[in-house]
C-alpha cells in the first residue's frame, strides 16, 4: 500500500468491488454503503433496468448532489466575503 492508500472490499448491488484510496476506512465503507443504498432504491423503482443502467442512475444523481452542494458552497463563500467585508467597512 503506498502513498497511504488503503484497498477495501464492498459489496454494492450484489457484487464484490475493491475500492483502493487514501481516505479513511470509514469514509471508505460510508461510501459504499450509500452508493448501494441507492442502487437498491433505483432497483425498488424500475426493476426493469439493468445494473449498468442503475449505475448510471446512481452516478447521475450524485453528480446532480455534487453540483447542489457546490452551488450552496458558493452561496455560504459569497455571504461570508460580504459579512467580512462589512466589517471592514465598519471597522474603519
Amino acid at each position: 500500500m503506498s502513498h497511504g492508500k488503503i484497498r477495501y472490499k464492498v459489496t454494492i448491488a450484489g457484487k464484490i468491488y475493491t475500492i483502493i484510496g487514501a481516505r479513511p476506512e470509514a469514509h471508505l465503507k460510508l461510501v459504499a454503503e450509500t452508493v448501494n443504498e441507492q442502487m437498491h432504491q433505483i432497483e425498488s423503482l424500475s426493476k426493469d433496468l439493468d445494473s449498468e443502467r442503475r449505475a448510471v442512475l446512481a452516478a447521475v444523481n450524485a453528480v446532480s448532489d455534487q453540483f447542489d452542494m457546490q452551488i450552496k458552497l458558493d452561496e455560504l463563500q459569497n455571504k461570508v466575503s460580504e459579512m467580512e467585508a462589512k466589517l471592514k467597512e465598519n471597522q474603519e
